[in-house]
């Protein structure tokens, strides 16, 4: 098969490294003709321009710009693409993209399949320096297919899928964005929130004994909240519903906690951590 790959960062170029690993041909496009050549040296692509025109023969497209650039991006492609390209994505938000493709598909006639999808896999780093092979094996890789989505394009991403390692999901649009919200959306505000309040606190003197003695438990819970900035104020701006429903939700449980503190209801407050103590283990099974 022959996929090409529009955006060169993280996840394309890790996606290029193991299709090219499967036997894939893999073409590449970017922005910026630095990143092409740095694509070809490093095994991520067979070949990479600056120009979609490299897309003219290809069999399925990986679009793995930001969410902002997703719709732009294939109505930039689409005059190139064999009818028949299969057109996935890799966006961490799925039923604004999902509807806004399904309307932009319909409106220029484009017989060109289209199915969401969403690797749940990634560094801290970004760029296509910071590409990896089996960046998605044994990490969750999630399709949203819709009713009217074709079955034969479903199946033929799906089995590449499988191919990388990955445990696929599927399910529809707004289920996926409400299960994100929670588990990947809200741990990144609550973590920089967390950040924030440590960087808020006035005596210089505390703040900087906090700096010296943050140790695992700190990194653990402050990780996501210190990543890619661009990332996170995507997730909210095209997530915002579901985040908002999330953030209310936490609003509210930290409320309890902050009550239980103030009243000194202590066996409340132990109650409350034996229940997450309980429950934390079934979100790791992965």
């Amino acid at each position: 098969m022959k996929l090409g790959i529009v955006g060169l960062g993280l996840i394309g170029g890790s996606l290029g490294l193991d299709a090219r690993a499967l036997g894939h041909r893999v073409v590449g496009v970017s922005r910026k003709e630095s990143t092409c050549k740095s694509a070809i040296a490093m095994g991520a692509v067979d070949d990479a321009s600056t120009d979609v025109s490299i897309l003219s023969t290809v069999d399925m497209v990986f679009l793995c710009t930001p969410l902002s650039k997703i719709i732009s991006t294939t109505e930039q492609i689409l005059p190139f693409l064999p009818k028949t390209a299969i057109l996935t994505d890799v966006g961490s938000v799925k039923a604004p993209i999902v509807s806004q493709m399904q309307a932009l598909l319909a409106e220029v006639q484009a017989q060109n399949p289209f199915v969401g999808g969403h690797p749940m896999a990634g560094t801290a780093e970004t760029g296509i320096d910071a590409a990896l092979s089996d960046l998605f094996r044994d990490n969750p890789y999630v399709l949203t297919p819709t009713e009217t989505t074709p079955v034969e394009a479903v199946n033929a991403v799906a089995k590449l899928v499988r191919s990388l390692g990955a445990r696929l999901y599927q399910c529809d649009p707004m289920t996926h964005d409400r299960a994100v919200a929670l588990i990947s959306h809200l741990p990144v505000m609550v973590s920089a929130s967390l950040i924030e309040v440590c960087q808020s606190e006035r005596d210089a003197s505390v703040r900087e004994l906090a700096v010296q003695l943050a140790s695992s438990g700190f990194r653990d819970t402050s990780r996501v909240g210190g990543g890619n900035p661009e990332l996170g104020r995507l997730m909210a701006e095209f997530n915002t519903d579901a985040l908002l429903a999330s953030l209310y939700q936490y609003r509210s449980k930290l409320d309890q906690i902050i009550h239980q503190v103030e009243m000194a209801e202590w066996d409340a407050l132990e109650s409350k951590l034996l229940l997450t103590q309980r429950d934390r283990p079934q979100y790791l099974k992965g």
